[in-house]
């Protein structure tokens, strides 16, 4: 079977090799699976690059979530033949661009059966994370405001649709009027575009000097510094990661005596709880259900992999991407 694999570290697309692997041979208490389509977002990039927290031997796959059906399952795991699932890559990774593998239980969520897989494929990684963020770690409450930056990215795009299902102002945060239109179009109710408008005196107008209760940033660097300016008190500052490229620095005097919390986000402990993980799981896919969320995402065949993450490392995505399988014969 093909699939991709980071050869060495560096700038995708030089630096992955489309090579073949064997069939996979489900151990006893593994799922065989068909994939269907894979997501892959800006943390895969970094991954590549060797930037990423998470720094596996080389070679090594990436996209961690994979929209597949069922093929064969152990006796006594509840699942069936056809069953839609959203599979998971193993703690240490894992080939999940191909067109079969091997999964443990544990790794398995499952999805409505008339879920595209374009949309099942991108449901853990950037929903979950926004999920988390805003409400376990941002304690985001209805009425609230919360400013998304960078939100019509990955994870950016979950926040907006999260936040707006759960009764906040949403004032979203963008670069460009392409991408101002699709922040409009994910539900925000305001749209800023910091090419033409300084965000900070912005939101301190919108908000009559109070400033905001969540501040989303995935971005860090000079926007995580000018975000500090427009915390209301008590407020959160979400720190999601570092797309900008530079880790800031919070000065202990400005969180004392502005009085809000700057807030981590990372998933591994949350993730690794399977009885939450589901949970949020089964909360975002009645989300889906009820309309309240809906994945933007670009779609590319399994061939164009280096294309799609090159305009990823550009910027140039809007939402998420997600790789179809390669079509091969079954063995």
């Amino acid at each position: 079977m093909r699939t991709w694999h980071v050869t060495e570290l560096g700038d995708p697309p030089s630096v992955i090799r489309q090579v073949e692997i064997p069939e996979p041979v489900p151990a006893e208490d593994e799922a065989l699976l068909e994939v269907e389509a894979t997501g892959f977002g800006f943390p895969d990039y970094l991954m590549a690059q060797g930037l990423y927290h998470d720094k596996p031997e080389l070679p090594f796959a990436i996209g961690g979530e994979t929209s597949a059906r069922v093929l064969r399952a152990p006796s006594g795991s509840g699942l069936r033949e056809g069953q839609r699932v959203l599979a998971l890559a193993g703690r240490k990774g894992g080939t999940m661009l191909t067109a079969r593998v091997a999964a443990t239980l544990d790794r398995l969520l499952p999805v409505p059966g008339d879920m595209p897989a374009e949309h099942v494929a991108v449901l853990f990684a950037a929903y979950q994370t926004s999920y988390v963020g805003l409400v376990r770690r941002g304690r985001l409450r209805a009425g609230e405001t919360v400013v998304v930056h960078g939100a019509t990215g990955g994870v950016g795009m979950a926040a907006v649709q999260i936040a707006k299902a759960l009764g906040a102002r949403v004032i979203a945060v963008v670069g460009g009027p392409q991408k101002a239109a699709v922040a409009h179009e994910l539900g925000a109710d305001v749209v800023i575009d910091h090419h033409a408008e300084d965000f900070v005196a912005v939101i301190k107008e919108l908000t009559g000097g109070r400033g905001v209760d969540v501040v989303y940033d995935p971005v860090g660097g000079d926007v995580f510094d000018r975000s500090r300016r427009i915390m209301a008190v008590e407020g959160r500052l979400l720190i999601i990661g570092f797309a900008g490229g530079t880790i800031p620095s919070a000065p202990a005097n400005h969180v004392l005596l502005k009085n809000y919390d700057v807030v981590g986000v990372r998933m591994r402990p949350f993730r690794e709880d399977a009885a939450y993980r589901r949970h949020v799981h089964d909360t975002l896919v009645g989300m889906y259900q009820d309309g309240a969320i809906r994945p933007l995402v670009t779609t590319y065949a399994f061939d164009d992999l280096p294309e799609a993450l090159r305009l990823i490392g550009e910027r140039k995505v809007l939402g998420r991407v997600v790789v179809r399988a390669p079509e091969e014969p079954t063995a």
